[in-house]
């Protein structure tokens, strides 16, 4: 299932979500610029690396570009190639205006940045010796997609699915959508070997936990949880 657009209105202009968006593609478009080994050098520098973030290892000096607690930040910014990109700015642009604006938009980014930052930390945690660079906004996307859940679980999604060499258009409640989505992130996770790379299907789960648990804080004091579906933030729009 992929989503497309959801029908929930908003009542300020998501400037923080469309500056993250362009943000992480303007970075990404840097890094299409470099050479390969530049490329290559920018990730391991700037991505987060979890046996130099918290285990015993360490970057040669002349790879290293920042502060190794730095990279919590600077790697939600960067990405592997441009379905990783693509998929993260779809589901930011869906879902992370409506989240912005049960916020606000300094409220927004705190919340952003912290989720990823969770998502980050724990899978460091999880392997604390791995090398492999962790890379994209994927944990502070699902954060949002937490915080979503709870503020719109009954939001109809237009979804394209496909089904083998059958595929269609629905439109589905974010419950579905949401609940289906964290689901297959943590299969993914139970199953997933350690230090084999490829997706950090634990970053995922703790985003989206974290905001889960964050929304609360985050929100509008005048804000609620479990709206229906053509609600905005406080009521009937």
């Amino acid at each position: 299932m992929v989503p497309l657009h959801d029908d929930q209105p908003t009542r300020i202009k998501p400037i923080v979500t469309v500056g993250l968006i362009v943000a992480c593609s303007v970075i990404f478009l840097w890094q299409l610029s470099l050479s390969e080994a530049d490329f290559e050098r920018a990730i391991f520098s700037l991505g987060m690396i979890p046996s130099v973030l918290i285990g015993p290892h360490a970057l040669p000096p002349e790879v290293q570009l920042v502060p190794n607690t730095f990279t919590v930040l600077s790697s939600m910014f960067l990405h592997g190639g441009w379905l990783h990109l693509l998929g993260n700015m779809l589901y930011l642009w869906i879902f992370g205006n409506n989240v912005e604006d049960s916020m606000g938009h300094l409220r927004f980014l705190i919340f952003y940045l912290v989720c990823g930052a969770v998502a980050a930390l724990l899978q460091a945690y999880v392997e604390p010796m791995s090398n492999i660079p962790m890379i994209g906004a994927s944990g502070a996307v699902a954060g949002i997609l937490g915080a979503y859940l709870l503020l719109h679980p009954r939001a109809r999604i237009l979804t394209f699915v496909f089904l083998g060499i059958f595929w269609t258009f629905v439109r589905l409640p974010a419950v579905i959508v949401l609940g289906g989505w964290i689901v297959i992130q943590i299969v993914n996770a139970i199953g997933v070997q350690p230090g084999t790379g490829g997706v950090a299907w634990l970053a995922h789960v703790g985003g989206f936990l974290s905001g889960v648990m964050l929304i609360g804080v985050f929100k509008h004091r005048a804000g609620q949880l479990f709206l229906g579906s053509r609600q905005g933030p406080w009521g009937k729009s």
